[in-house]
């Protein structure tokens, strides 16, 4: 029997999947968090994971061999301090990953501001696709596998690479720990400003993630990211391979993709955007290093379900329908809004947000907003988690916006000037209190 590990903060999304991998792996895993509720809980206990709700000083009496500590915890927290007082063994989830799952295989690391769980879906889709059957730990349930992380018999092994910091004990970005060989740069930009002062602070921790890649790997770049390219000029050890333009992967609008100007084939499928498009060359270009035929990339793609939360339909009411997605960012909002416009044409847009991120409740954002949402009809703002006046920071957009602080209010506000034929896009990284079924629930069937 392999050791016993107890997971600290074990219901987000990174320290579940990896109770998942240890579980599979063969560890004994128990774990807790400070609200343990489904869908985390759920999935959890159906691998057999002990989960106890609260930080008790009192699950010390587990007497783990080990415990890893997600980066939800911090100083203060009364487990934690007491792990500190007897100087028991603990260690990060990223560095507990590394060790012991990544440390001898192919890891393909997909790192960016932007599209990181659906690119490693597609990737990871790819890999599968192509009989290669490898493992991968992502931030979302790819629709084509029904789970967020999976540990196989293959060298291969996919992970969505996070920048946010490690632990309260370890302020790198989580990716430093996963040493890659194939190494996406998705895009960069400002986020994350609970812990990044400025845009340069995040550009040195994705110098760092390079300074690991070996010179018989390959990073894969977009070729339109300037904060990428400043990053691979403070020092670059490895090939690099370009996306978004016409001097490396490059996908024109009736979807041919093109390798160095030499067409590689066309992408026939459903996903909408500009920014799914760049995804999907990246995620071709990463295969292609694992060996993948770029034909055998494009026909994965055909087949590809995209990753829940991600222009995900939630229902259709009196030819209403409402969509859930992940966008927090006002670039993902904008791209967003501008896939859903080319997909509905005339039909109007009611897009629904939720400034939940640390980053959008700092309001460093808000200036950005009004101008990330313009392609919406009209805009709702639920402004019950900020601090920062939402009417004022949107005030550009005009009549078009609605601001609640009452999330039943909004519900029913939604509910009255919903039309046949309206789009409804709700946009939160968060469960935004369950507001998509209450408005299937509420809108008029007739």
């Amino acid at each position: 029997m392999k050791k016993h590990i107890h997971i600290l903060g074990i219901c987000g999304t990174f320290m579940g999947g990896l109770a998942v991998l240890a579980k599979q792996a063969g560890f004994r895993v128990t774990g807790c968090d400070a609200n343990v509720y489904p869908p985390m809980s759920t999935q959890l206990a159906a691998q057999g994971i002990e989960l106890i709700s609260g930080f008790d000083p009192g699950q010390l009496d587990l007497n783990p061999d080990l415990f890893v500590i997600g980066n939800v915890v911090s100083r203060g927290n009364p487990l934690m301090e007491e792990i500190l007082n007897r100087n028991l063994p603990y260690i990060s989830g990223p560095q507990w990953l590394a060790e012991n799952v990544l440390r001898d295989r192919w890891v393909l690391a997909v790192a960016g501001t932007h599209g990181k769980t659906t690119t490693s879906a597609m990737l990871a889709w790819i890999l599968e696709h192509a009989g290669l059957t490898p493992g991968f730990l992502i931030g979302g349930v790819p629709e084509n596998f029904g789970i967020s992380a999976r540990l196989t018999d293959s060298p291969f092994f996919v992970i969505e690479a996070d920048e946010y910091d490690t632990a309260f004990f370890d302020k790198r970005s989580k990716f430093v720990h996963y040493h890659p060989r194939t190494a996406v740069l998705n895009n960069l930009e400002f986020d994350h400003a609970d812990i990044f002062a400025d845009l340069a602070a995040i550009e040195t921790q994705f110098h760092h993630l390079v300074r690991t890649v070996p010179n018989a790997g390959l990073i894969v770049s977009n070729a339109r990211a300037a904060a990428l390219d400043t990053v691979l000029q403070r020092g670059c050890w490895t090939p690099v391979e370009k996306f978004g333009d016409a001097s490396g992967w490059d996908i024109d609008a009736d979807q041919v993709v093109r390798l160095n100007g030499v067409v590689q084939g066309k992408l026939h499928w459903d996903l909408l955007g500009e920014h799914n498009r760049q995804n999907a060359l990246a995620a071709l270009a990463a295969a292609r290093h694992a060996g993948v035929p770029v034909a055998h990339g494009l026909a994965a793609l055909a087949a590809f379900k995209n990753v829940k939360r991600r222009m995900e339909v939630r229902g259709v009411v009196n030819d209403i329908t409402v969509y859930d997605d992940f966008a927090h960012h006002p670039t993902a909002i904008a791209t967003t809004l501008e896939g859903l416009r080319h997909k509905v044409g005339a039909a109007r847009i009611l897009a629904v947000l939720e400034p939940r991120s640390n980053t959008m409740k700092l309001g460093v954002m808000k200036a950005a907003l009004p101008a990330s949402l313009q392609a919406a009809d009209q805009v709702y703002c639920y402004a019950g988690g900020v601090n920062w006046d939402a009417a004022g920071a949107l005030a550009p957009l005009g009549d078009k916006l609605h601001v609640a602080t009452d999330l039943t209010q909004l519900v029913t506000d939604l509910c009255h000037a919903a039309q046949p034929g309206d789009h409804i896009l709700v946009m939160s990284n968060g469960g935004f209190g369950g507001i998509h079924q209450r408005l299937l629930d509420h809108l008029p069937a007739d």
